[in-house]
């Protein structure tokens, strides 16, 4: 199997290999407020992610394998280039500078951590 093969492959043994995370779609306004206010009793996690940047691609892919299934956080998917707005609103929300790719955690109303770029493969969600 080539290169290109393995990337596109729709064969069900590899995608079994592929961690599948409980991702919810972040795609509304209102959205933010319900994952600030749920931040109170379950940490809340935000992923900007634009689908036309290679980096976000890579750092999403590496996020996702080494993701533990274990965790109780809510996870919520920002596709940043359908929802352009509401990402200028999760910035202005939560007081954190919009970035892409980016993650964002909440917990007990406030942000307590939010990374870009490859630093967000740095963060170690168990401690949340």
């Amino acid at each position: 199997m080539g290169f290109f093969d393995k990337i596109f492959s729709n064969n069900s043994s590899e995608q079994s290999e592929k961690p599948s995370l409980p991702w919810k779609a972040l795609v509304s306004e209102s959205q933010v407020d319900s994952i600030v206010e749920a931040s109170k009793s379950n940490t809340q996690l935000i992923f900007k992610h634009s689908t036309r940047c290679g980096i976000s691609r890579m750092v999403l892919s590496q996020f996702e394998k080494a993701y533990n299934p274990d965790l109780n956080i809510d996870m919520y998917f920002l596709d940043l280039l359908q929802h352009r707005e509401l990402s200028r609103a999760v910035a202005d929300t939560l007081n954190v500078y919009h970035e892409s790719p980016q993650l964002i955690i909440i917990k007990n109303g406030v942000v307590v951590k939010h990374a870009s770029h490859g630093e967000i493969n740095t963060v170690d969600l168990s401690g949340y």
